[in-house]
């Protein structure tokens, strides 16, 4: 195998789990099973007004403005309030039901099992670098079926430190006992993901499956198939 001794760490979000898709399903299932066309327009307009507020204190919690704690209920009582004023017990239940519900969901981006089983069959090791909530992501990984391709799975809640920081890269690259040349970032946040690898040393591939990338950034890839030759090429530029 070529590459053996080269690694991979990959975002979950967004770039293998389809985040926006899986979403989409729990607050749909959520909406209906609270009756909350009783109280709001459409399941459409609730759901846009979310994904807005529900960006906006990620990127909170990502700062380490806000807890998980807060973040977890605060994302539905300002998309609700918009509507009218919910009850501090139907705030917590949707909260708690999302958290039970979405991670559960399986839906994957275009080819990702595939990437990921031809990067093994190359010699890759691969990992996982999330910011996501350490207790949901695991089930994510069980129940879409990658678990089984990673070896390192590091959350940044169990380290303190979101992408991205520097030493969230750091930490996954001693868990993984890899050097930094050895090393390649996959992810769809310019900022989190692309950004954090290349200032903690570590090459990196923006995954953009709609174009949104406006930062002119080389290694770029719309489809996950094309991990594969763009992480040749890099590394052959070591």
């Amino acid at each position: 195998m070529p590459f053996s001794g080269k690694h991979i760490f990959f975002d979950l979000d967004r770039t293998l789990w389809d985040f926006e898709k899986n979403s989409q399903i729990a607050l749909r299932h959520i909406f209906e099973e609270e009756k909350l066309h009783n109280f709001l327009p459409s399941f459409e307009e609730f759901h846009n007004l979310y994904v807005v507020e529900n960006a906006r204190l990620w990127k909170l919690y990502g700062q380490g403005l806000m807890t998980k704690e807060v973040l977890r209920y605060e994302r539905f009582r300002v998309a609700l309030s918009a509507y009218f004023t919910p009850e501090e017990l139907l705030v917590k239940r949707i909260g708690d039901a999302y958290v039970e519900i979405s991670p559960r969901q399986t839906a994957l981006f275009p080819n990702a099992i595939e990437t990921l089983k031809n990067l093994k069959s190359l010699g890759f090791t691969l990992h996982i670098i999330t910011n996501g909530f350490q207790e949901v992501q695991f089930i994510k990984l069980e129940n879409s079926g990658l678990r089984s391709y990673f070896d390192v799975i590091v959350c940044s809640e169990f380290i303190g430190k979101n992408k991205p920081d520097p030493a969230i890269f750091q930490h996954a690259l001693e868990l993984a006992n890899c050097k930094k040349k050895d090393s390649l970032m996959v992810g769809d946040d310019y900022y989190a993901d692309i950004t954090g690898a290349l200032n903690a040393g570590i090459q990196a591939i923006l995954f953009d499956p709609k174009l949104k990338n406006t930062y002119n950034y080389e290694w770029v890839v719309t489809d996950l198939n094309a991990v594969s030759e763009m992480a040749i090429k890099l590394f052959f530029l070591v």
